[in-house]
């Protein structure tokens, strides 16, 4: 049965433990709940040494009374050290980024310390126990040798911040191996007393011991000191030889960089390298930055899709191995470029800009389009570009935006235009006046444009001066309807906008096209 001397004893440690909880509560808000479940622990050890104390003649002072007393001291204990560790490890030094296993440590060395203190109070001679269990504790001791060791990594991985929890990180196949055998990437969710938990891209919870993090290569990925950024992955493509590279590169690179592609950091800038020369062509490499890690098999498809389609608008092939012999059935050429022909007459056919043509001119200028394949979120044209050229919108769709540069204007902000379906076309002012581009045009899905330059339209309109008469007209209209969409002009006043630029736009597209008045 405990005596008042220790109830008030254990009265003051309770009320040390209710100010260190306090404390606690108000330096962090986010342990209130865990500091307030400890303090009930606090409160239930010692109101059971209370009803001891003041009822515990029922027990006649024997064995059950002492356990219950032990067990109420416990409790006490066990609450205190907690409260404690969490006001001095969490609370007072946790802007410090102290090892969150330092806590979980000092509670067990703190039980521990207090285990054999209450056994020495109770008359137990820890020198006999300690001598005559020698062997034992160096039996205990040696097979605990792989448990300390991943105590001491796991320590030692908190306290000098090799890896952090949210960190990306990449571990040598000695140290863990995922499904394909190849070691281990994936981010860490938890560092425990004996391992290390990595969560990867496919599904799996690796756990690796803390000991082999500490003796072997780990790779902290998109992180530099403490500061994070975004990991470089690189995509390899091939081209055929025959084309130079520096055309090759310019012209990826350039099309990657206009792209829109989700997780693909803006900076650093993609980039394009020439990696080798192969068997089959020329090897390269493009390199950008994945802002998020945990999709960084998705983005590497959609940047090889963007490089799909960059090659086949530049007209650059990707190689077939020489190794394999491809036989195919013989193709009349002539036959299908008429079919192509056909397809493209058509289109243009049906739009408003080139109806005024005969269908020899149609056919004649269905000759020089250009096959320029887009995939979703690409930039087909940006605004601010000089162009001399005009695209014909073949198949999917496209949409306009205008780039909103007054005043208090976010970086990037834009307003939509319009979305154009096929068959349609734009980029006209570029074609005709040499205008530079008026609106960003991107790519709503896979879209196949043609695109029209200056010298393939050139000779028709020499030979028909009397169509730049037309084609004024065509084009004020268009810009009077972009500027209502902009302005949300009337009809009326967007008709007498129309009558007053037709004049300008022919005497625009005279002068750029060198035609006599």
């Amino acid at each position: 049965m405990p005596d008042q001397s220790l109830v008030f004893d254990a009265a003051y440690f309770a009320a040390a433990g209710l100010a260190f909880g306090l404390l606690t509560a108000w330096l962090r808000r986010d342990l209130r709940n865990a500091v307030g479940t400890m303090v009930m622990v606090v409160v239930v050890g010692l109101g059971g040494l209370v009803l001891l104390a003041r009822f515990g003649d029922g027990f006649g002072g024997g064995s059950m009374a002492v356990v219950l007393r032990e067990l109420a001291l416990v409790l006490m204990a066990f609450g205190l050290i907690r409260v404690a560790s969490m006001f001095a490890f969490e609370a007072a030094l946790g802007k410090l980024g102290t090892a969150r296993i330092l806590s979980e440590v000092f509670l067990v060395v703190m039980l521990v310390v207090y285990g054999l203190y209450r056994m020495n109070a109770s008359g137990v001679n820890l020198t006999a126990i300690i001598t005559t269990s020698t062997v034992i504790t160096a039996a205990i001791g040696f097979s605990l040798q792989a448990t300390l060791g991943n105590l001491w990594g796991g320590i030692a991985l908190q306290m000098d911040n090799t890896c952090r929890i949210g960190d990306w990180i990449r571990i040598d196949a000695s140290a863990g191996q995922g499904t394909s055998g190849q070691g281990v990437s994936g981010q860490v969710i938890s560092i425990r007393w004996r391992y290390l938990a990595v969560a990867t891209n496919t599904g799996e919870t690796v756990m690796i011991p803390n000991a082999q993090m500490i003796t072997n290569r780990v790779i902290v990925l998109a992180r530099r000191g403490d500061q994070r950024i975004p990991w470089r992955r690189h995509v390899d493509f091939s081209v055929v030889y025959g084309v130079g590279p520096s055309r090759v590169i310019a012209a990826v690179e350039n099309s990657l960089r206009r792209s829109e592609i989700r997780n693909v950091a803006s900076w650093p800038q993609i980039t394009v390298v020439c990696l080798g020369f192969e068997d089959s062509g020329i090897r390269y490499a493009a390199r950008y930055w994945l802002t998020e890690l945990a999709h960084d098999e998705w983005t590497d498809s959609q940047v090889r899709v963007h490089v799909a389609a960059a090659l086949a608008r530049n007209g650059l092939e990707i190689p077939y191995p020489h190794r394999v012999i491809v036989n195919r059935e013989p193709v009349d050429a002539e036959q299908k470029w008429t079919q192509e022909l056909d397809t493209r007459e058509a289109v243009l056919s049906g739009l408003g800009l080139f109806e005024t043509l005969t269908g020899g001119e149609r056919r004649a200028l269905a000759s020089e389009l250009a096959s320029s394949p887009f995939v979703g979120h690409d930039v087909v044209s940006q605004q601010g570009e000089t162009a001399e050229s005009l695209y014909v919108l073949a198949q999917g769709r496209v949409v306009i935006y205008r780039e909103d540069e007054h005043a208090g204007a976010k970086k990037g902000q834009r307003t939509k235009l319009a979305v154009l379906e096929a068959p349609a076309c734009f980029g006209e002012m570029g074609l005709l006046t040499g205008q530079a581009r008026t609106a960003t045009v991107i790519a709503d899905g896979d879209v196949l444009c043609y695109r029209l330059d200056k010298p393939a339209f050139d000779a028709i309109l020499h030979a028909r001066p009397e169509l730049a008469d037309a084609l004024s007209k065509v084009l004020a209209a268009r810009q009077a309807a972009n500027d209502a969409t902009l302005q949300a002009a009337s009809a009326e006043a967007r008709a007498r906008q129309t009558t007053g630029r037709a004049e300008e736009m022919l005497r625009r597209i005279r002068d750029f096209f060198g035609l006599t008045a």
